[in-house]
């Protein structure tokens, strides 16, 4: 997939964690998604792993644009050193604008919000709104019990066994952007949805 101006949403959390690793590999993400020419899209904020995500993209020269909903400016400290800032009404707004600026989809570890928009790109590409790549960055096993109730799932009837293959799984950065690059273009998405 040639990411060169395209938008990689990555959809992490806003908070540091109690790992190190977790804001060593948002930083090195941001940087190796600038490398290979994508523009990071990701929720605007400048603390925790989002605001590493987006200093590590800057730092390599890379173009890093914000969605937040003005409810959040203030309490996760919108960053003011990015390419675009788009600040937006809603939580709804903000997924449908990062969906809008993106062709890929990349879920680091995270809490509630995170699960909610890799929760609803996953749910999209299922009924066919697009087929852009969605990649979990799985470190240190942090997805795993995740992985495990999509397997429950399945096992109890309650979801197609082809669905939990939508999402693509690595252990890190470097294996997460080596796997969109290695990717052939997908088609574009059938219909308009808005």
């Amino acid at each position: 997939m040639n990411l060169v101006g395209s938008g990689v949403a990555v959809f992490l959390g806003s908070q540091r964690g109690t790992d190190p690793g977790y804001l060593q590999a948002a930083s090195d993400l941001g940087r190796l998604l600038a490398e290979a020419g994508a523009a990071v899209v990701y929720g605007g904020a400048a603390i925790g792993c989002m605001g590493a995500l987006a200093d590590g993209a800057l730092a390599a020269g890379g173009q890093v644009i914000g969605v937040m909903p003005t409810r959040l400016v203030e309490r996760e400290i919108a960053h003011r050193g990015l390419s675009e800032h788009h600040e937006v009404a809603t939580m709804h707004a903000r997924k449908a604008k990062m969906f809008a600026c993106s062709k890929a989809f990349v879920a680091l570890p995270g809490g509630w919000g995170t699960l909610d928009e890799l929760c609803e790109v996953v749910t999209w590409r299922q009924l066919g709104m697009h087929q852009w790549p969605i990649v979990l960055i799985d470190l240190g096993g942090y997805w795993k019990p995740l992985l495990e109730q999509l397997e429950r799932a399945v096992g109890a009837g309650l979801m197609a066994p082809g669905v939990a293959q939508l999402v693509h799984v690595v252990d890190g950065a470097p294996a997460c952007v080596g796997y969109l690059l290695g990717l052939a273009e997908p088609p574009p998405p059938a219909g308009s949805w808005g």
